[in-house]
């Protein structure tokens, strides 16, 4: 009976028609043949055709048997309701051997059916099958391929008719076809899955076959399929197989990959995949790279992930780094064709590395090992991005690796830009990844990574033109502006300055997003303040000129903002108002700049005239104000091109200079000579002679002005501004003013400047003879400022003649100088005095005093010098009396350097003047200024033109900046006018100007502890200048400065004052007075010559500048080359270097340094150890510019010929500093005497240690033999009974803190082996292991040795510092794994505990004496020592030594050992009867804790 099913419905492909019942099986026919026919070909096809007959009747008759009814009207076969029955039952009849004959004929017969296309569909077509109800199952192939005994042979037959179909191809058929019409994908389909494979090896290699022939399209879905059809067998030679055929076509790799994928394969076998698909990242297609990429990433394990990382970095060639050029010239900018690609690729990484940490970490330590600048790719940056972007647990480590390689040049701009740049839709979705990094980069202290962060916010900004983003990265830019730290704030600034430059009108509409920072400007610096009022007048110029667009709301606000600063009583908006003023003028009468203004607003000249003019109305009664007016003009004219109505109208306001400063002379001669409040008036420093038609009038002046604003204090920046207009009208000539330089000075008489005469003088004569020389100074010093500019060469207006006469005037001016300036330190020692602001400013370099300018005068001259005053109660209400009506800058005043200075005696206390002498109120009490100080009247005191002015150093920062320019005169030299060339008549001139340079080198250097905390800004004379454009100006100097160190080390060794005159008839000839009083020691100044030249020789060389500027740095060490270099610095080097080589020119300076310091051991300790200092300085150089090469270069090139000189300096200098330490000082003279000198005696000896062979054998030796027999005093000065005469009762607390803070140094280092070591579980690696707690044995016995010396030494001090590093010392000891090394570990605890017990007494006669110094130190030392107990309890207990642990209170003891009083017990005698070879683990407790022992349990 034959059950109908309900067939299902489907798609027909053409040419099958599933409803036309099947052809009937061809019966036998007997047919006559022809003439032409051939009787064996007529006789064999009948008999073919009935045997075909036969095969598939039988084979029709088997599947009825059982219970498949193969002809169905619906089509498909339809099967028995349990195919499992019927499987059984042809399993069990083909099984049988005796039906071999009936298999055959099935299988024949299956064969011959299957020919035609339709039957073959219709037997892989779903079956119906019997029973109730619609119902179908699978195709009746599926089931006869699970009867095993014909499962080969039907996989065969079906795989040979597969080829039949593969002209089909849906893909290009026009319509996308289903699985039912394709027969070549129903053959397919029916080997997935099989519940068993008969033989798979034979099965796998027949498939594998006919997949090499397959078209492109069936032989995908095979590849896809074959995890599937042949399951974990036959592995190897899949992937064989399939590597082959990726060799041939690599358009399979995505199918091949998810066949790959989804085998599982052993760890050989993987490896091999893993190898296929590294292959090929440089032959897939862009399209395919993102499955590639996936697939490796997804294979990773913790032993290929290095080899996958690595071989990902060098071979896939990332799209999206488009050149620079194309992104500026693209008109589709933001734009790319492969943008699809990339974004899928970045996908596909991301993806990964999300879920899988380990690809992470390993790209993290990958990209750290990557040494060569040019091995770093654009790939890199991008998974560092990627890791940034998936999780913050690694975001700081993506961080630091970023800013390590910015730092050391390994990612550039470039590379950035190859990433964002032209990809503006590629990198949207990680917009805010790299807006995060560059806000981090833009917060970093080195300078060199907020460049690039600077750079990140600009190309962020150009690439990102949507609002949003641009107001995200303004808001981000502002947050950096309100984070208060100065090199933060000044780089946003920066960044905000290049964009209003680029895209000032694209900026506009988004200006309320930044106008807030107007409302904090108090809170800027004063470089910062220019920077922000510069952004906004940029801003605002750019918002007029597009008025019709956006408005012109942001320009109303500034100029606002600003009218109401400069209007404002209080100095510190003024101040910030008149800034603004000027940075708005300079953009409005910028020539470079071409800007519209709206027709409605005057011309852009005629405002910014309007804007000088009430800016100059507003200061004109305030010097200060008036001050910084005039510097902010000369800023502007120097820095930018003006448009000539303003030149013109500020050379009529400074053409009132004559009339206000300057008087007419007769014959060279004041026509009327008047007192001036009693004061007799000369004039000085005339270099013109008769010739001379007028003079400063600077006594007049002075007298005049001490009830009202005195013009002086605003001659030098009018007289500054004077000649720069001079300069801009004339093409850089000064001709004009030239009767300036050579004019006489009006100054109170020479015979008031002895200290008779001074002291007679009252308080308010002494007041005016201190401030006329000290305006006579600042006018000298700005004299040169401008002057120096005609000689350099900058201009070509002056003729020879004109500059040979000008360099002789600026050295008289300079002898001026040197004696206006020791003249007025004098005046101030004997009449303390706060001298007035000639500049405003409110912060100050970190070697300046921080003194807040003020308002009025009255208010300033009643602060800074009450604190030389005498203590008393009255006049300290008086000080905070002043303090209070200071206003607000009493209230920004904090503690400064020079109550620092004065603490330490940099400020004179000799005198104690009352309260009325050092003000200015002309109603001071002047009867009694004469007789208030301690000083002896009745003796003249000696002016020394070389030496320090301490002073006035107190006060520098009120004076007038000497500019870079002015160093100039080091170069030249007017010798040939005296009777014989001698250097020592103008070494004075060129020590100051040496001191001046030292002083700008110390503010580019890197701050000390002292002032590390805080950000200064740039001292005067400084501002805006960078560490290039400093270094670019002294450059030309550095032969000089060899030239004067020469003449002063040849002054030195001939030790004759030879030509003594020189000096007097160079100082006759500038026109100073005849004072008997003023001396010249040649020995001084040629020391001072000596040490200030070394020091900034020694400060040049540690600027991170000169090391990265390969020329500047071979010209600086070019310079101080000797005539001949030793040859002993070269021995034992090979290669030798060459001549002209850097390191031929380190080995030269170091031999020139050195040869000095062999001459300074016999003049004194504190050049011989600035010689030595410097001689560090080139070794820390070399260093240095060694690690610049190895960071740009490959390592093993880089290092070459440096590994060979280093080593050999570093011998030479512990040799030096051996001989400093080994030398014989005479203590008795203050300069060579080392009892002073205890931080330069402490460098000199950790010199000595880091640069010994073996600093742990010398550390050993000093502590356990030399040191201890310092204590021991001396029976007679010549008995050198340790051989070190610098090491004495004095110094024996330096030697006692450097041994100690060296030997710490060393266990760390070597703990930090010992540790690393550790982690390498290899035999060979417990040798080193062993060798380095070896090492550590030498450390242990020092800091005993050193422990041990208290016992001995009673100075609380010496105690304080045993407690302290030995302390630190077991904190680092027990870093140490101690189960590891258990019997060399266990010999350094024994030893160790002799030096912990004297700690523990240490501490406990500490707290009984209430020693503070010690007791401080006590916590952390203790809870060292209890760490130290445990870790020892447990040492002792898991080993198998035979050592015993007992733990107990600790009796008191002293350092002697004797049991103190009130702790002896009755059986204290018992005690110490105990077993003395028994070791005991670290005491637990301090003495008077507890009456008796207790064991402790370990909790």
């Amino acid at each position: 009976m034959v059950l109908l099913h309900q067939q299902l419905s489907s798609r027909k492909r053409p040419g099958i028609n599933r409803q036309v019942p099947p052809p009937k099986i061809p019966k036998p026919t007997t047919t006559t043949t022809t003439a032409t026919t051939s009787v064996s070909d007529e006789s064999r096809r009948p008999q073919n055709d009935d045997a075909e007959g036969t095969d598939i009747d039988k084979m029709v008759s088997l599947l009825a048997e059982a219970g498949c009814t193969l002809f169905h009207p619906s089509g498909s076969p339809c099967l028995p309701s349990n195919p499992h029955n019927f499987r059984r039952h042809l399993h069990r009849l083909f099984s049988s051997s005796s039906n071999a004959s009936l298999r055959s004929a099935f299988l024949s017969g299956f064969s011959l059916y299957i020919q035609s296309s339709q039957n073959l569909h219709r037997v892989l077509l779903p079956s119906n099958r019997d029973g109730l109800g619609p119902a179908t199952c699978e195709s009746l192939v599926r089931h006869l391929l699970l009867v095993p005994p014909i499962q080969i042979d039907l996989q065969n037959v079906l795989l040979e008719k597969l080829p039949e179909y593969f002209d089909i191809n849906p893909e290009y058929s026009g319509r996308l076809s289903s699985l039912d019409e394709d027969v070549a994908r129903l053959i397919v389909n029916h080997f997935r899955w099989l519940d068993f494979l008969v033989d798979s090896y034979a099965f796998t290699n027949k498939l594998l076959q006919v997949l090499s022939i397959c078209p492109l399209h069936l032989k995908k879905e095979i590849i896809v399929s074959l995890p599937e059809i042949i399951g974990d067998q036959n592995n190897k030679a899949v992937v064989d197989s399939l590597e082959k055929m990726l060799q041939e076509d690599s358009a399979i790799i995505v199918p091949v990959l998810d066949s790959l994928s989804n085998l599982n394969l052993d760890n050989q076998l993987q490896e091999q995949v893993i190898t296929i698909a590294l292959s090929c990242i440089r032959t897939i297609d862009a399209e395919h790279l993102p499955y590639l990429l996936r697939f490796l990433f997804l294979s990773a394990t913790p032993t290929n992930v290095r080899r996958i990382i690595s071989q990902i970095r060098e071979q896939l060639k990332f799209v999206g780094v488009a050149s620079s050029c194309t992104v500026k010239h693209s008109k589709l900018k933001g734009k790319s064709a492969l943008g699809n690609t990339n974004a899928s690729i970045l996908d596909a990484l991301r993806s990964s590395l999300r879920f899988k940490n380990i690809l992470c970490q390993e790209i993290l330590k990958e990209t750290k090992c990557i040494e060569r600048v040019q091995d770093h790719k654009v790939i890199d940056i991008w998974l560092l991005m990627l890791i940034y972007m998936n999780g913050e647990s690694l975001q700081k480590s993506v961080e630091k690796i970023f800013k390590k390689k910015i730092i050391e040049g390994c990612i550039h701009e470039v590379m950035i830009d190859q990433c964002i740049g032209g990809n503006m839709e590629l990198v949207q979705d990680y917009f805010s990844s790299f807006l995060s990094l560059s806000e981090y980069l833009l917060a970093c202290k080195e300078q060199k990574a907020r460049d690039f962060g600077i750079h990140m916010y600009s190309i962020l900004f150009e690439e990102f033109v949507d609002t949003f983003s641009r107001q995200e990265i303004l808001g981000a830019l502002v947050t950096h502006v309100g984070s208060g730290i100065s090199f933060e704030v000044t780089s946003a600034l920066d960044t905000m300055i290049m964009l209003v430059s680029k895209y000032a009108h694209e900026l506009v509409p988004l200006s309320s997003h930044i106008n807030g920072v107007l409302d904090y400007l108090e809170g800027f610096s004063v470089e910062n303040l220019h920077k922000v009022y510069e952004f906004f007048s940029h801003l605002a110029i750019s918002a007029r000129s597009r008025e019709k667009f956006f408005g012109s709301s942001i320009s109303n606000e500034l100029f606002m903002i600003v009218r109401k600063q400069v209007n404002s009583p209080d100095l510190k908006y003024k101040k910030m108002g008149l800034i603004g003023t000027l940075k708005i003028v300079s953009c409005l009468v910028d020539a470079n700049i071409s800007t519209c203004p709206a027709p409605s607003m005057q011309a852009n000249s005629e405002e910014a005239l309007e804007l000088l003019k009430a800016s100059l109305e507003s200061c004109k009664q305030f010097p200060l104000p008036l001050i910084l007016f005039y510097d902010e003009l000369i800023t502007m004219l120097d820095c930018r091109s003006v448009q000539p109505a303003i030149v013109d109208w500020i050379g009529k306001h400074v053409g009132e200079f004559e009339s206000m400063f300057l008087s007419d002379l007769e014959g060279g001669q004041l026509s009327v000579k008047d007192l001036y409040c009693g004061l007799e008036g000369e004039l000085m420093m005339n270099l013109d002679g008769d010739i001379s038609p007028i003079c400063l009038n600077i006594l007049p002046l002075v007298s005049s002005s001490l009830q009202s604003s005195s013009n002086l204090q605003i001659l030098p920046a009018n007289f500054l501004l004077l000649s720069t207009i001079e300069r801009l009208a004339n093409h850089g000539s000064l001709g004009g003013i030239d009767a300036l330089l050579g004019c006489p000075l009006h100054l109170p008489s020479s015979k008031y400047f002895s200290g008779d005469c001074l002291q007679s003088l009252t308080g308010k004569q002494k007041h005016i003879v201190c401030l006329s020389l000290y305006y006579a100074t600042n006018w000298i010093r700005e004299l040169l400022n401008a002057f120096c500019t005609q000689v350099i060469g900058r201009f070509a207006c002056t003729t020879q003649a004109t500059r040979e006469e000008m360099i002789v005037k600026l050295f008289k001016r300079l002898r001026n100088l040197l004696f206006l300036e020791s003249l007025l330190n004098n005046s101030l020692k004997l009449y303390p005095l706060s001298l007035p602001e000639l500049h405003l400013h409110v912060e100050h370099s970190g070697f300046q005093p921080n003194l807040v300018g003020h308002v009025e005068k009255k208010n300033e001259h009643k602060k800074t010098y009450e604190s030389l005053s005498s203590s008393k109660k009255r006049k300290d209400r008086k000080m905070s009396k002043a303090s209070k009506d200071s206003g607000i800058d009493g209230k920004l005043r904090q503690p400064t350097i020079f109550d620092v200075l004065k603490k330490a005696g940099a400020t004179t206390s000799q005198g104690t003047p009352n309260d009325d002498s050092s003000a200015l109120s002309p109603k001071c009490r002047t009867s009694e200024s004469a007789d208030q100080h301690t000083y002896d009247t009745n003796k003249n005191i000696s002016l020394e033109v070389s030496a320090i002015f301490k002073v006035l150093e107190a006060q520098r920062s009120k004076f007038r900046p000497l500019l870079v320019d002015c160093f100039s005169i080091l170069t030249f030299s007017t010798n040939q006018d005296s009777c014989c060339p001698d250097p020592a008549a103008e070494l004075p001139l060129h020590l100051y100007l040496l001191r001046d340079i030292r002083h700008k080198l110390d503010f580019f250097s890197t701050p000390s502890k002292a002032f590390s905390a805080q950000h200064f800004s740039a001292p005067p004379g400084l501002s805006g200048v960078t560490v290039s454009q400093f270094l670019a100006k002294i450059t030309p100097l550095f032969p000089t400065f060899k030239k004067h160190f020469n003449a002063a080390v040849s002054i030195l060794k001939e030790g004759n004052e030879n030509c003594e005159e020189h000096w007097k008839v160079q100082y006759a000839s500038a026109g100073n007075p005849d004072i008997p009083n003023v001396v010249l020691s040649r020995s001084s100044v040629c020391t001072s010559v000596f040490r200030e030249i070394l020091h900034c020789f020694k400060k040049m060389l540690s600027l991170a500048d000169v090391n990265l500027d390969k020329q500047i740095l071979s010209d600086l060490l070019e310079a101080f080359q000797p005539l001949r270099i030793s040859d002993s610095i070269f021995s034992g080097l090979l290669p030798v270097p060459l001549p002209g080589t850097i390191e031929y020119l380190y080995c030269g300076a170091y031999s020139f340094v050195e040869d000095v310091l062999d001459l300074a051991c016999s003049f004194s300790f504190m050049l011989a150890s600035e010689a030595l200092l410097t001689l560090e300085s080139i070794a820390t150089s070399i260093m240095k510019f060694n690690d610049k090469l190895m960071q740009r270069n490959n390592r093993s090139t880089s290092m070459g010929s440096f590994e060979a000189v280093l080593p050999g300096l570093r011998s030479r200098l512990c040799t030096s500093s051996h001989k400093i330490l080994m030398h014989n000082w005479d203590n008795e003279n203050s300069e060579n005497s080392v009892k002073s000198k205890g931080e330069i005696m402490q460098k000199i000896l950790q010199v000595y240690l880091e640069n010994s062979e073996s600093t742990s054998d010398l550390l050993h030796e000093l502590a356990c033999s030399i040191l201890p027999q310092a204590q021991t005093p001396k029976t007679t000065e010549e008995d050198d009974y340790h051989g070190f005469p610098t090491l004495c009762p004095a110094t024996f607390n330096i030697w006692y803190r450097v041994l100690h803070e060296e030997n710490l140094a060393i266990l760390n280092k070597l703990v930090k082996e010992v540790v690393h070591s550790e982690k390498h579980r290899a035999a060979v690696q417990l040798d080193i292991v062993e060798e380095l707690l070896t090492k550590l044995q030498k450390s242990v016995n020092v800091l005993v040795s050193l422990v041990d010396m208290c016992r001995t030494h009673d100075k609380v001090t010496v105690h304080a510092m045993a407690v302290k590093y030995g302390g630190k010392f077991v904190d680092s000891f027990l870093k140490i794994h101690f189960q590891m090394h258990n019997e060399l570990v266990i010999q350094l605890v024994k030893e160790l505990q002799k030096a912990t017990r004297t700690i523990q007494t240490l501490c406990a006669e500490a707290k009984g004496l209430k020693q503070t110094v010690i007791t401080s130190k006590i916590p952390s030392t203790k809870r060292s020592m209890e760490r130290f107990l445990f870790r020892v309890k447990a040492l002792l207990h898991t080993s198998s030594s035979e050592c015993t642990f007992w733990m107990g209170n600790l009796k008191h003891k002293d350092l002697m050992g004797q049991v103190v009083s009130s702790q002896a017990y009755m059986d204290y005698q018992n005690d110490n009867n105990n077993n003395p070879e028994e070791p005991t683990a670290e005491e637990g407790q301090c003495a008077g804790d507890a009456s008796e022992e207790e064991d402790r349990e370990m909790e």
